[in-house]
């Protein structure tokens, strides 16, 4: 006796998928803004490198091919090493000064006090101002003038007898006059960094808390290793944030220093010699290179930040 052979099923076939209506709506919502966002960001980009690799020094543009000499050249420019080394300095100051400054307000305020709404409101208000207003209110405080035209926070130590506190505040040789000009950067964005912290803080449980004291740590033990690691997707979220304006600071610098050259940064550089020296060919690799610089920052944080999402 033979086997009868079973005739194969048919592959049912797949279903088709359909876009519905929804999926097309949304599709039409968000165009207009890939399309924006195609032309007047990443457009704009690819343009500002094709300038940077050009001759173009004047009013006409000139798209003549030049290579790397652009780039070359501000390696060897004594003005654009003086840019590089007063953003090592500002950045430095600036994001430790916000990141302790902004932790230890957020604890104080985390400790429930009494009118901690009215404190968290000040704390917030410089950020509400521009830095260039905050640059010239702070271009009138830090006054180097001395003798009869005294003023400022230096007419103030001289009121209260602390003269050796006198200080030419920016105009302090070199590195250490962008140091002074940190200071309304930092009195600008601590408020900020004392809310992002604020955040971290009252989203850890007051259980855990309570666990790390039972278990015998003092408030400082429970801080440094219970909550702080708790905190340190805060710092990352502050650094990249505080990290990349301080890349790209130009207004404050403006308003300050005015034309000091020893206060000089990139993007003070990269407005005068595309505008006023109409090097525009100069002024579109320091653009180039002040992005790759921020990437530096931006992009680990949002490989971080889609690994965390596919994790979760």
């Amino acid at each position: 006796m033979t086997a009868t052979p079973v005739p194969a099923r048919a592959a049912a076939p797949r279903p088709r998928r359909y876009v519905n209506r929804d999926q097309v709506l949304a599709i039409l919502v968000v165009m207009p803004s890939i399309v924006a966002t195609a032309i007047f960001v990443y457009g704009f980009i690819g343009w500002t490198l094709r300038v940077s690799l050009s001759n173009w020094t004047g009013l006409m543009p000139d798209y003549s091919f030049a290579g790397l000499r652009q780039y070359l050249e501000l390696a060897r420019d004594a003005r654009f090493a003086i840019d590089v080394r007063n953003t090592a300095v500002f950045t430095t100051i600036f994001l430790t000064s916000c990141l302790a400054l902004g932790l230890f307000l957020a604890i104080l305020l985390d400790q429930k006090l009494k009118g901690e709404n009215f404190f968290r409101s000040v704390f917030l208000f410089p950020m509400a101002i521009s830095f260039i207003v905050t640059g010239v209110v702070w271009r009138w405080l830090m006054n180097p003038a001395t003798g009869t035209r005294i003023t400022g926070i230096n007419l103030l130590f001289q009121q209260l007898g602390l003269g050796a506190l006198i200080s030419r505040w920016h105009l302090t040789d070199p590195p250490w006059g962008i140091a002074f000009v940190a200071v309304p950067a930092v009195w600008q964005m601590a408020g900020f960094t004392m809310a992002l912290y604020l955040g971290g803080l009252r989203a850890i449980s007051e259980d855990l808390r309570e666990a790390a004291r039972v278990d015998g740590a003092s408030e400082f033990q429970m801080y440094r290793y219970v909550i702080m690691p708790l905190l340190n997707p805060v710092t990352l979220s502050a650094v990249i944030i505080l990290g990349h304006i301080s890349l790209k600071i130009f207004d404050l610098i403006v308003a300050i220093s005015q034309n000091n050259i020893a206060l000089d940064v990139p993007g003070v550089y990269m407005w005068r010699a595309t505008f006023d020296a109409n090097n525009y060919g100069r002024g579109a690799a320091i653009g180039i290179i002040m992005l790759l610089t921020i990437a530096v920052l931006i992009v680990p944080y949002l490989v971080y930040s889609m690994r965390s999402e596919e994790q979760q």
